[in-house]
């Protein structure tokens, strides 16, 4: 039984103030659940965050970390950082990672074998951009964003991955790929990893949708035989919308 999850990607948002009501409303009306749920609050909270949510099911993760241990790498995030307050989750190739930093395959294939090298585990995320949807290339884009940065990976560390597929045109947009599109995207995934390792470890990985998920269509995408959950972007900002995902999977 694959593991279902829902995780909040708070991005630059919420001062210490505002993360700590939030986690404290989070944590007082969540839901029984199956479901895991995951927030990822800015780097400058995630310790209070931490500390907030010590006897809450809710989990903490990092939006992004550097793939050295130390040095000189003046804003940058370590994974040993992370692990020192209790993060051993992280968000690794988010679309704005890529497009606004442009970390390629390549630099993100090193943060990948640093967690997990430090025994982390990765929300994987990857996606194609509208252009590439439009021009039918949307399958080969995806393939190779997996194929780069995770295709060199051994079949035992695959279990401290989590992938997240975001459609980079449903990003923020407003605009959302059908469930069907999800879920055809989603199963592409999985005959993709099951040829380049087994037909088992592709039927065991969690692959969550990213891009616009609302309490009013989470349900019907969670409902796809390939979807395991979500990555929330603005949506997991607002409590009761948050709650109302959860609710949905």
């Amino acid at each position: 039984m694959r593991t279902q999850i829902v995780a909040g990607n708070w991005k630059m948002n919420k001062n210490l103030e505002e993360t700590e009501a939030l986690l404290s409303e989070l944590s007082a009306k969540l839901p029984d659940t199956n479901a895991e749920v995951i927030v990822a609050p800015t780097f400058v909270n995630l310790a209070s965050a931490v500390r907030h949510l010590q006897s809450s099911v809710v989990q903490v993760a990092a939006q992004n970390m550097h793939f050295e241990e130390s040095g000189a790498f003046t804003g940058e995030i370590s994974a040993d950082m992370l692990l020192n307050i209790g993060v051993t989750t992280v968000i690794l190739g988010h679309s704005e990672r890529r497009s606004l930093f442009n970390e390629d395959d390549a630099f993100l294939a090193k943060k990948v074998q640093t967690a997990l090298a430090k025994d982390m585990r990765i929300i994987f995320c990857f996606g194609e951009e509208l252009e590439e949807r439009k021009n039918n290339n949307h399958f080969a884009v995806v393939s190779s964003q997996l194929k780069n940065a995770l295709f060199n990976l051994d079949t035992a560390q695959w279990q401290h991955l989590v992938l997240a597929y975001e459609p980079v045109w449903a990003i923020g947009t407003g605009e959302t790929a059908t469930p069907e599109q999800a879920q055809e995207m989603h199963a592409f995934i999985r005959k993709t990893i099951a040829e380049a390792y087994t037909p088992e470890l592709a039927d065991e990985v969690t692959i969550l949708y990213g891009g616009s998920v609302k309490p009013t269509n989470a349900g019907e995408i969670f409902s796809q035989p390939d979807v395991d959950g979500g990555l929330i972007g603005g949506a997991s900002l607002k409590c009761d919308d948050f709650i109302a995902i959860v609710q949905a999977i």
